[in-house]
């Protein structure tokens, strides 16, 4: 645990990539193997089942520390993260006890499911025996969420550095859903296929967000464009003995979506295809929210099958007989893909998706106009010479997206926020006109400057009208325009309406809540987004 504590304490001093991957590479290098793996679980985003609630947590702190329950939970909010909290109140170690990071996560695994005392008793006694960064590292094993400052490439060079492996290949490596607690530091940088990795997918290509227009690209024939589809972005693996379906975040969810399944039969053996799942009715594509209904659900009953069935739009072809197309050239990938796609039989839940043409960038601006007709988000740009990259790499794929739908609405609840701006308000709930009434209909915590949360802030606290916990309530005063990337109708909320991805675009000094736009107006637009696509 010192070393894992040491090598969090060099990433937390610096912001050079340079230093971060220097650190993780003599980390891997110099750890016992396990530790590494765990390690790279841990930045990866996998974690230790829980032993111990974050009530429990809080609690036993703050018996510990002899300190009321109620100083600790004012506290939390201001400190940001709870795991840090319960580092800084509790009283210095009284032993010095030298476990490594397995030991302790054992430990907490062989906890999970035990009694209360015999938990808290394992808890505190663990407590007893850490320094302050190596209990704040420990109460994150408890309470998850992992961010020390490294992005998966940045580990996967420091990797490829420790071990003298490509990174391409360790990136593969750690795809899937592989078990810290069953897999071997060997296995995760071994370059050697194994019976294990044939259903392993590929690491995703990533696109870059295209600030302005396109005209800086070169000329439009250079490059491929398609609508970016509303979906789930997924890997159909299909080959000997294997058929998977692999989401970007990297869940198999194969069993979410049975009537893909009978592409197991249907692909040609050592296919691999990105593509993007998206809800399909008898009408053709429906809107995302049709898909949500399928969302996190393991198992999908007869008649979820019926009300929200599902098919792939395939855009890229990673592996063709076996053979890893990814440094190919995109157009002879997609000409891979159209020919597989082709030879599918009638009614087959996959279709490529269109390419569209263009005799210039202007002409290609007018359809990505319409992209909302089409259910899309807007345009996707690939470079036709460009190869299937690791990851985001700027300059050969390009997501070209509408502009965001935008209202005007009021402040009318103020939270702080967690970690760096736990000392300011900076999630606000907002509501819209319904008549003579407010009607509370989305919250949104991004978008503005450091200086415009601060002068909120005190804005907040000298105009306080009610305390819930943490919420204030506020004069509805304040507006700002809000940006939301979709719109849906939803029974959970008072509005009726659930928004997508809100955040706010600008605050509104210039308009008084009376000019604020109306509910009446969400719900025109809520019927113009959820009308039936073009043909």
């Amino acid at each position: 645990m010192k070393a894992f504590a040491a090598l969090f304490e060099a990433l937390d001093a610096t912001t050079k990539t340079s230093a971060k991957t220097a650190a993780l590479s003599a980390y891997f290098t110099a750890a016992p193997a396990q530790d590494r793996v765990w390690t790279i679980a841990l930045l990866s985003g996998k974690r230790p089942k829980r032993a111990a609630t974050s009530t429990e947590l809080r609690n036993w702190a703050a018996e510990e520390a002899g300190l009321p329950l109620w100083l600790v939970e004012e506290t939390y909010p201001i400190v940001g993260d709870l795991a840090e909290t319960i580092a800084l109140i509790l009283p210095p170690p009284r032993l010095q006890t030298d476990r490594s990071l397995t030991e302790w996560i054992t430990l907490l695994a062989d906890l999970t499911g035990k009694d209360k005392d015999t938990r808290r008793a394992g808890i505190l006694a663990a407590w007893d025996g850490l320094r302050p960064t190596e209990r704040f590292l420990f109460n994150k094993l408890i309470t998850g969420g992992f961010r020390m400052g490294v992005s998966r490439g940045l580990m996967t060079r420091a990797l490829a550095a420790a071990s003298g492996i490509e990174d391409s290949v360790i990136a593969h490596r750690l795809m899937g859903n592989w078990t810290p607690a069953e897999t071997s530091y060997e296995q995760l940088i071994s370059p050697e296929d194994d019976a294990a990795s044939s259903s392993r997918p590929y690491p995703f290509a990533l696109a870059s967000a295209l600030e302005g227009g396109p005209d800086a690209l070169g000329p439009v024939e250079d490059w491929a464009a398609e609508w970016k589809w509303d979906g789930i972005r997924a890997q159909v693996i299909a080959r000997p003995g294997a058929f998977a379906l692999w989401s970007r975040g990297e869940e198999l969810i194969t069993d979410s979506f049975p009537e893909l399944g009978i592409l197991s039969r249907s692909l040609p053996k050592g296919t691999v295809i990105d593509a993007e799942i998206v809800a399909w009715g008898d009408a053709g594509l429906q809107p995302f929210a049709s898909l949500q209904k399928r969302i996190g659900r393991k198992t999908v009953s007869k008649k979820l099958l019926a009300e929200a069935p599902v098919r792939l739009i395939a855009y890229d072809l990673l592996e063709d007989g076996g053979r890893d197309l990814r440094q190919s050239p995109y157009a002879t990938r997609r000409a891979g893909l159209d020919r597989i796609v082709s030879s599918l039989p009638p009614g087959a839940p996959l279709i490529a998706s269109p390419l569209l043409e263009a005799r210039d960038w202007a002409a290609l601006a007018k359809k990505r106009a319409e992209a909302r007709d089409h259910l899309a988000e807007g345009l996707m740009l690939k470079r036709r010479t460009a190869p299937y990259h690791l990851g985001r790499k700027r300059g050969d794929w390009w997501k070209w997206k509408l502009d965001p739908y935008s209202v005007d609405a009021v402040m009318i609840y103020a939270q702080s926020g967690h970690g760096r701006r736990a000392t300011l308000f900076t999630d606000f709930t907002f509501a819209l006109r319904d008549g003579n009434d407010l009607v509370p209909f989305a919250k949104a915590y991004s978008g503005l400057t450091d200086a415009e949360f601060r002068e909120i802030t005190a804005w907040v606290k000298a105009n306080t009208l009610e305390k819930f916990g943490p919420v204030r309530r506020v004069p509805p005063e304040l507006v700002f325009e809000l940006a939301f990337e979709g719109i849906q109708e939803s029974a959970r909320h008072k509005s009726g309406i659930a928004l997508r991805f809100p955040r706010m675009l600008r605050w509104r000094r210039d308009k008084p809540a009376s000019e604020i736009d109306s509910l009446d107006s969400l719900r025109a637009l809520l019927k113009a987004a959820h009308s039936p696509p073009r043909p």
